[in-house]
């Protein structure tokens, strides 16, 4: 077992070192900046535009009211869902990792990541509306697997090839919904509660080799939890989402400005030693030069992308569940995910771990890069916030409470895109099956030890954005026409809307929007 073990471990290493390496990073950032560059800076040209359709809108009936329509959801619950998927333990476990590997700098890299992702976002989301279908149960059903089929897919030629990458993209993510959208998210959310809520009388009692009684219990009560909600389907798991999520970014986002604030003099230097590090950094990143700025740029884009998902397709799946008919509006909600996900909230965490203690203190030593003892990757953001709330340890247990409902929703959004990939290849009537076997794989997370499921579950997800931002760039003019459309009839021009790729689905929307 332990050779079979060993040698799926070098397999997946290598082909993890390709995804997530300078090909699949390159391939990711270059596809935002393509689409970002086609489309005029977009995300900077008009930024007052998007903020108004997001969160500027939040007060508009047709924004936040709940759809009478079969599967459908209203854009911010539809923005919700997806947050609940992509803020999980990235922005917290995530960008800890990516500062202790490769320094403060590490966090510039993932600034520029999410930036040009704004417009990948944007572009997955726009040809996911645009794309999208109603189902056997008369839901919208949208995603990569459908404009790689259908729009990769009608170019000469491509026919087969489309219908091949968008059966790839379902199955690596299905398998990334069990491993990073179940297990792993779970394992996080045992180990933090087990370290930061310890009831001795359970977890004194081993059950089998490094597995405590604690630990099953939480996990079963984690596994009955998901199933409450996600056998409910899109909608309950939206109406969770869009009471949880803005719940716990706005709580993160008060416990860190208030970690800010007692370390306020430490901020403006933390800020300059990320700008600074990002194109010189220190010697204790290891090796020469340029393997050490490497590191850093890689670890940047790379827990990046981890965070906000921005490239691999995976949110567009329930945007195209929103019951807005254009797709530019529904584009602009992905640019507004991936600047809460990383502009706001990782940002937070880094600045949280850089300034606990002043530069050359507190649990990170940004100076030496030296981790102060008894922390890990894992810990830190829960001992900077212990230096500023140490009583009962009280920074420990709020960040374990913020891990839960961040790992947790993600297993929820994840829920969703599993079962949209399932229903892709299997059918509409049969997500129930997946459904219950996402189930029964928290339970497994709870008494995962080895590292070897989260990385593989990890390759998965970098397996998905290699289709799917081929599908991206193939069918970026077409993005760039369907925003250039939208920007005209936004200035007064009497011309035909792009809402949809096939004439029944766009005179029905047309139909639909005279009725209001």
């Amino acid at each position: 077992m332990d050779k079979l073990l060993a040698a799926v471990e070098a397999v997946n290493g290598k082909i993890n070192g390709v995804v997530w390496g300078a090909f699949g990073l390159l391939l990711l950032v270059g596809t935002g900046i393509i689409v970002t560059s086609l489309t005029r800076f977009f995300q900077v040209t008009h930024i007052g535009l998007w903020f108004r359709e997001t969160i500027g809108s939040l007060f508009k009936r047709d924004v936040i009211r709940h759809s009478r329509e079969k599967g459908s959801i209203s854009p911010f619950q539809a923005l919700c869902t997806a947050l609940a998927a992509t803020v999980g333990t990235g922005n917290i476990a995530g960008v800890a990792a990516a500062i202790c590997i490769g320094g403060a700098g590490a966090v510039f890299w993932m600034w520029i990541a999410a930036f040009f992702g704004m417009m990948t976002n944007y572009a997955e989301n726009v040809l996911g509306i645009y794309y999208r279908r109603k189902n056997e149960n008369g839901e919208w059903a949208g995603g990569a697997m459908y404009y790689l089929a259908e729009g990769l897919g009608s170019r000469r030629g491509m026919k087969h090839v489309g219908k091949v990458l968008a059966i790839l993209f379902c199955i690596f993510t299905m398998l990334a919904s069990f491993g990073i959208g179940s297990m792993g998210q779970v394992n996080k959310i045992v180990t933090n509660v087990a370290g930061a809520f310890d009831v001795s009388a359970l977890s004194s009692v081993e059950v089998f080799s490094g597995v405590s009684l604690y630990n099953i219990i939480l996990g079963a009560l984690l596994m009955v939890l998901t199933a409450l909600i996600t056998l409910g389907g899109l909608k309950r798991i939206a109406s969770v989402a869009e009471k949880v999520v803005p719940f716990m970014v706005v709580l993160f986002v008060l416990g860190s400005l208030a970690i800010l604030c007692v370390n306020i003099g430490s901020v403006l230097p933390a800020l300059r030693a990320i700008f600074v590090n990002a194109f010189c950094p220190e010697a204790f990143v290891g090796g020469g030069f340029g393997v050490v700025v490497s590191k850093v740029v890689t670890q940047g884009f790379k827990r990046g992308v981890f965070s906000n998902e921005a490239g691999l397709g995976s949110s567009v799946m329930v945007h195209s569940n929103s019951n807005i008919k254009e797709p530019v509006k529904q584009g602009m909600w992905g640019i507004f995910e991936v600047f809460a996900d990383t502009m706001v909230v990782c940002t937070m965490t880094a600045l949280v771990i850089l300034t606990a203690g002043g530069l050359d203190g507190g649990v990170f030593n940004v100076l030496t890069g030296e981790i102060a003892e008894g922390y890990n990757d894992a810990t830190l953001v829960g001992g900077a916030f212990n230096s500023v709330f140490p009583w009962f340890g009280l920074g420990e247990k709020f960040i374990a409470i913020a891990m839960f409902l961040f790992a947790f929703t993600t297993v929820l959004g994840w829920s969703h895109y599993g079962s949209k990939a399932w229903e892709y290849l299997f059918g509409a009537k049969t997500t129930y099956v997946f459904r219950i076997i996402h189930v029964i794989t928290v339970i497994f997370g709870a008494v995962l030890t080895s590292s070897l499921a989260w990385d593989i579950s990890d390759t998965f997800n970098g397996l998905m954005m290699i289709p799917n931002l081929i599908g991206v760039l193939a069918l970026s003019p077409l993005v760039v026409r369907i925003t250039r459309n939208y920007l005209r009839r936004r200035r007064g021009e009497d011309i035909a809307p792009m809402y949809n790729a096939d004439p029944a689905v766009e005179a029905a929307e047309i139909a639909r929007t005279l009725e209001e």
